[in-house]
């Protein structure tokens, strides 16, 4: 079969996406924390522009870099740090208390389950001895228990910890280069399609930054609604934990989570497990409905183009399809796909194929 010129650039082309998608499927692990690096440098690079602008050039960029990476840094440790003075007062409390919290779960339970025919009972005793097998030590004890963790799964923690190193490096160079790069790249691709390139770049820029705007009010919100809704229950540690769990809903699902066993946990230790439960029911129950189907939608998913529905498919399809990693840029790809689909609806709708 003869192919045309212009057939033979498509399957040209087709070729090379498909030998690009291998060798990113096959070095996956491995350009993990480059592409971390390359999303967080795309998100603070107007951080570093602003920084230079503001000092009028006068601080070299090697300095405003630094300061910004610092300063994200010290973001990401604050989130951190809000979990201190939950598991600092919930930690002890459980060890003390987790016996006689499982003897009046189970005395609200039991009975409820066998009235519906099921029994179930739970061994205070039981629970008591494995409290006290596994937290009676001291905070050396509790390390020297997680150092032997790590060194059991050794290769899983070294390639945390050098995902964790390697980040930030990859993240300075990448910022302190980074409209290098960009030029460079941009010089990749032949002058005849550059206003195509550059137009539908500077749609995706515009429609990323939205998104990004409509992501940090999503937070903001649900931080200040959990931290309410939870004092409003009389839970003590409701400023942390309700901080802390609307700011880590930026990491879909995990954030959400962890932010509800601290609540439980939390409440369980406090008061009588029927309100407590009562309270995990309501609070994070109607925060998963405000956030699902009035926020996320509302605030990011129109900010960017997308139908509700399809803000629900892209978490579902992009987490199918790449596990977490998926989950977390399912949002933000959708909306580069969307630019990309309208751009291609726009070029058929005025060609000859389509007028005849």
């Amino acid at each position: 079969m003869q192919f045309t010129p212009t057939q033979q650039r498509w399957l040209a082309w087709i070729g090379l996406a498909g030998v690009a998608s291998w060798l990113v499927w096959w070095l996956g692990p491995v350009l993990l924390p480059f592409m971390v690096a390359a999303l967080l440098a795309y998100a603070l690079s107007p951080l570093v522009r602003g920084l230079e602008r503001v000092t009028a050039g006068r601080l070299p960029r090697t300095v405003s870099v630094v300061l910004v990476e610092v300063l994200f840094v010290l973001l990401m440790m604050a989130l951190g740090l809000l979990l201190v003075p939950v598991l600092a007062k919930e930690l002890p409390q459980l060890r003390e208390q987790l016996p006689t919290v499982v003897q009046r779960l189970d005395a609200w339970l039991s009975p409820w389950l066998l009235s519906y025919g099921v029994e179930l009972r739970l061994d205070p005793a039981s629970v008591k001895a494995f409290v006290f097998r596994h937290f009676s030590g001291s905070w050396e004890d509790l390390l020297d228990s997680l150092l032997s963790s790590l060194r059991i799964g050794g290769s899983v923690a070294l390639a945390l910890i050098g995902n964790a190193i390697l980040i930030p490096v990859v993240l300075f160079y990448l910022l302190l280069e980074w409209d290098g790069v960009v030029t460079r790249v941009r010089a990749l691709v032949p002058p005849r399609w550059r206003t195509g390139v550059d137009g539908f770049l500077l749609e995706c820029d515009s429609v990323l930054g939205q998104y990004m705007r409509g992501q940090l009010s999503v937070m903001v919100v649900l931080a200040v609604y959990y931290a309410l809704a939870l004092r409003l229950f009389g839970l003590d540690l409701a400023l942390p934990i309700g901080v802390f769990t609307g700011l880590a809903i930026c990491v879909p699902y995990l954030g959400y989570g962890l932010g509800l066993i601290l609540a439980l946990l939390a409440g369980l230790l406090q008061m009588e497990p029927m309100q407590a439960g009562l309270m995990i029911a309501v609070v994070y129950g109607l925060g998963q409905l405000i956030e699902s189907f009035i926020l996320t939608p509302r605030l990011v998913g129109e900010r960017i183009g997308l139908h509700p529905l399809a803000v629900i498919f892209a978490l579902l399809a992009f987490g199918q399809t790449l596990g977490f990693v998926g989950v977390l840029i399912a949002l933000p790809a959708s909306a580069v796909l969307l630019v990309g689909w309208r751009r291609l609806c726009a070029q058929y709708l005025g060609s000859r194929l389509y007028l005849g």
